[in-house]
């Protein structure tokens, strides 16, 4: 190692080192913030790796930035989410612009704090200096602290070249051999042949080929580089069509990882380079693909199709929103006076939050979103974005702007499904932030009556815009089974997503007829056609009228065939208006609600309270209560989880019961501590195996001989194809079947059922699905087991009769669609409904199915 132009870092804590594509966070694992180590520490002390000038102590003192010779910058990160403890457990032993010296003491932590109230004490070495340098030597196996060399910085250009001379040079440990020599390659200059440049979509191609290899890799533009591992980086490269790009990698796959690289670029990143170049790419992403019967060929100009979200009608003027445009100022000279703002607004946000729960009501989804968010805000992917744009001397809002925005564009834009499925989520907590941070007012209105049209609409948007009277929503992005799809449904507002994004270039003001219930949305309308929307407007007002004065009585086919009519709820509220709108029980209590936004689960008591409430409100009905749903994108603050990669495929539902056994146990408990004078049914989510049910057939029957409870009847969700296959064995085990169409769809048909792109292709009568339902259906009648659905298709009038068709005889569905549901019911024959599920059944698509069931087009 040639002196002067490596510097040593040292290991600044003793532990195992981990190396950082392994770290429970994508912000370190990704490099976002940059390349780096990470160690899982054995002592208590944190040691300056170097000497150095200390640049920035973060607020909370979890953090620590160092600049070194050379221009290297080194940012020191104790724990993962530890920003959230303020600075609990944490000793700062330096302050701000002290000269340390290589093994002088930093900071003390209490680590049996952090691990109480943290997800880890992993801690993070980042090289922060990307741009000008690059790690070309890093150690493995155990570190000493002040001690043993973690890794060698020099400057990038000579990084590449001197890699291999610098990773022999030398023991990487004070007891170990040394490390695996790094490779450092350059690749020749490949240009971009995409008609768009390097935007959104081939990005994503790139950095998700880098993360499959063991390298550390930048892509090189014009005397700038950005993280080849990270999509944010290679957008803001900035590189259009025919940009001249080097490929730099180092590490024990640099070779391959070059050679790949270099060719996905010539091939296109996935992209057809033989189509003729489109108009400049907007912000928003192409519109999702709908399904055959939302996508009707037209010559009409001026109908826009999409995806009905919430069925409805309604016409008025076009009001366009962006909640995100705020004027703020770029740059701020006060680093932590602006760090403490940024801190500040978040406490703001989160009060604010705490409040609309509160004041929630009747509203239970509502509230059960507004918790989900809570737990969004100590987001680590934005925040530290914010802070680190903070550090290079933005103002508070400005860097949290552009963190959100980012943030947003990358999860928006990008094909990974959970991702997309959380963008209009940090949408909406990053809006609420900002503008505590800009000092703005409350989010721009709608009139009342207007059909609003926006990129993205969040949940708390959605909320906000009915209670301002507007007549229906529009967006370009978004799924139908997202929060704010659940809310529009419940509120009765029309909601159109994945619209064109054309539709954001229209001018304000323009007269327009959204119909939902065809998924389209007609502008400029004629005389005529006004008159003939404002006709069937006026009729489905009087139809839900009527719907609404019977919704009292029974459910019965004209053959004289019941169907129970159930509601899904989340609260006390929910049943009291459930009851009110002719519910005959509730199929799904969604206990999840409760266990949002606390620092601890909820206590047996507050459970019990909880479900005897809802109890009391039912009477004599049945109430089966689901078991904790959590887990995928519904995580606890208080319940880490390990970190993986598809979460829609891991620890969630039932899953979470074995991890964490207490929990369910407690659960348990103050279920069977609830009196009802109806039935008492115990629903467990997310079962994929026998196995998984026995064992926790054998915890609830435990915890009732305890208890001196009386027997209850145990059901599943069949909500994995698996259990649809074995229905035959599971029904031997349970009293009854609960089938969940949204998740089963979704894993049927292996499509994220939040997914923007896919959100017309999502629907529960495609005949896969509707076979696995008719085989759980037949499994059970063979073991006098009763089958209900919960899921969205129960609360689609169009679908009811392929389901009673097939043999179910419960629906559970949403509070507002119970009358509508149970009229439609009534205008059914049963035998008819068994032949149309017998065709069904024949079919290949959801398709022909819906075609079968609405053979006529609707007017209008």
């Amino acid at each position: 190692m040639h002196p002067g132009e490596f510097l040593t870092i040292l290991a600044p804590l003793s532990g195992p080192i981990v190396p950082i594509e392994s770290v429970p966070d994508p912000v370190f694992a990704d490099k976002v913030v940059g390349d780096g180590i990470s160690i899982d520490p054995t002592t208590r002390t944190l040691l300056a790796p170097c000497d150095a000038t200390v640049t920035q102590l973060h607020a909370a003192r979890h953090a620590i930035t160092l600049s070194a010779a050379g221009g290297v910058e080194i940012m020191i990160h104790v724990g993962i989410d530890t920003v959230g403890l303020k600075g609990e457990g944490f000793t700062a032993l330096v302050k701000q612009g002290d000269r340390v010296s290589a093994g002088q003491a930093l900071l003390e932590f209490d680590a049996d704090h952090i691990l109480r109230n943290a997800p880890s004490l992993l801690t993070q070495i980042i090289l922060l200096s990307g741009e000008t340098s690059a790690i070309v030597e890093r150690a493995s196996g155990v570190a000493t602290a002040g001690a043993s060399r973690l890794m060698s910085v020099g400057p990038r250009r000579k990084a590449a070249d001197d890699a291999q001379r610098a990773s022999s040079a030398g023991e990487a440990g004070a007891s170990r051999p040394p490390p695996r020599a790094t490779v450092g390659v350059t690749s020749a200059v490949v240009a971009v042949p995409n008609p768009h440049g390097l935007h959104a979509r081939p990005a994503a191609v790139l950095a998700s080929e880098a993360r499959s290899f063991a390298a550390a890799i930048s892509v090189e533009l014009a005397g700038r580089n950005a993280n080849a591992k990270s999509v944010v980086a290679l957008l803001n490269l900035g590189a259009g069509p025919g940009a001249e790009l080097r490929i730099v990698a180092s590490g024990s796959e640099a070779a391959r990882a070059v050679a790949r690289l270099v060719e996905l670029v010539r091939s296109g990143l996935g992209e057809d380079l033989s189509a003729a170049p489109a108009a400049p790419e907007r912000a928003a992403p192409a519109s999702p693909a709908p399904a055959p019967r939302e996508t009707r060929a037209t010559d009409d100009a001026r109908r826009f199709h999409g995806v009905s979200a919430a069925p409805g009608l309604a016409i008025g003027p076009v009001c366009k929103i962006d909640p995100l445009a705020v004027e703020v100022e770029e740059h701020a000279t006060d680093t932590e006076a602006e760090l403490a703002r940024l801190q500040k607004a978040l406490l703001h946000t989160r009060l604010e939050l705490k409040q609309l729960v509160a004041g929630s009501g009747k509203r239970a989804e509502q509230a059960e979103i507004f918790s989900a968010h809570l737990t969004m805000l100590d987001d680590p992917d934005v925040i530290t974005r914010a802070e680190v744009a903070i550090v290079e001397g933005k103002s508070a809002a400005f860097a949290w702007r552009e963190a959100v925005m980012s943030s947003y564009r990358e999860l928006a834009r990008q094909s990974n499904p959970l991702l997309a499925a959380r963008a209009n989520d940090l949408r909406d907590v990053g809006g609420r932030a900002l503008r505590h941070l800009a000092g703005g007012d409350e989010a721009q209105a709608a009139p009342a009556g207007s059909v609003v049209v926006a990129e993205t609409l969040t949940p708390s948007e959605v909320v906000r815009l009915a209670d301002q009277g507007v007549a229906g929503l529009v967006s370009v992005l978004g799924g139908t089974t997202s929060h704010a799809a659940i809310l529009a449904r419940s509120l009765g507002v029309p909601y159109l997503v994945g619209a064109p994004g054309a539709l954001l270039d229209l001018e304000a003001g323009a007269t327009a007829v959204l119909d939902a219930d065809e998924a389209a949305l007609l502008l400029h309308p004629t005389d005529a056609e006004l008159d003939a929307y404002r006709d069937r407007l006026g009729a489905r007002r009087a139809l839900r009228a009527r719907q609404e004065a019977a919704a009292a009585e029974r459910a019965v086919t004209r053959d004289g065939v019941h169907v129970a009519v159930l509601a899904n709820i989340a609260s006390a509220d929910d049943a009291r208006t459930a009851v009110r709108l002719g519910a005959e029980g509730v199929g799904l209590l969604r206990t999840e609600l409760m266990f949002f936004d606390r620092a601890t689960a909820p206590t047996e008591a507050d459970q019990t309270a909880a479900y005897q409430a809802i109890a009391d409100a039912l009477g004599e009905r049945p109430l089966t209560i689901r078991t904790l749903d959590v887990g995928g994108d519904k995580p606890l603050s208080y319940m880490p989880l390990p970190a993986e990669d598809n979460p829609l495929l891991g620890i969630r539902g039932l899953r979470i019961g074995a991890l964490h056994p207490t929990i369910l146990r407690s659960q348990l408990r103050a279920i069977l501590a609830a009196r009802a004078s109806g039935a008492h049914r115990v629903l467990l989510p997310m079962v994929s195996s026998l196995d998984e049910l026995l064992e926790a057939k054998q915890v609830l029957e435990e915890e009732r001989r305890r208890a001196g409870s009386p027997p209850v009847e145990l059901g599943v969700m069949v909500e994995v194809p698996s259990v649809a296959i074995q229905a035959d064995r599971f029904a031997a085990e349970v009293d009854f079947f609960s089938i969940g169409t949204n998740d089963l769809t979704q894993y049927t048909l292996a499509m994220d059922r939040t997914h923007p792109r896919l959100a017309g292709r999502q629907d529960a009568l495609h005949p896969a699905v509707l076979r696995l339902i008719d085989a759980t259906v037949q499994a059970a009648r063979r073991r006098e087991r009763h089958v209900g659905i919960c899921g969205a298709v129960a609360s689609d009038p169009e679908a009811v009769a392929v389901l009673i068709g097939l043999g179910v005889t419960e629906l559970s569905v949403s509070v507002q669609a119970m009358p509508e549901v149970k009229s439609k019911i009534r205008e059914l024959d049963a035998a008819r409904c068994r032949e149309i599920a017998k065709a069904a059944l024949d079919l290949g698509t959801a398709a022909e199915v819906r075609a079968l069931l609405s053979p006529g087009a609707r007017p209008g």
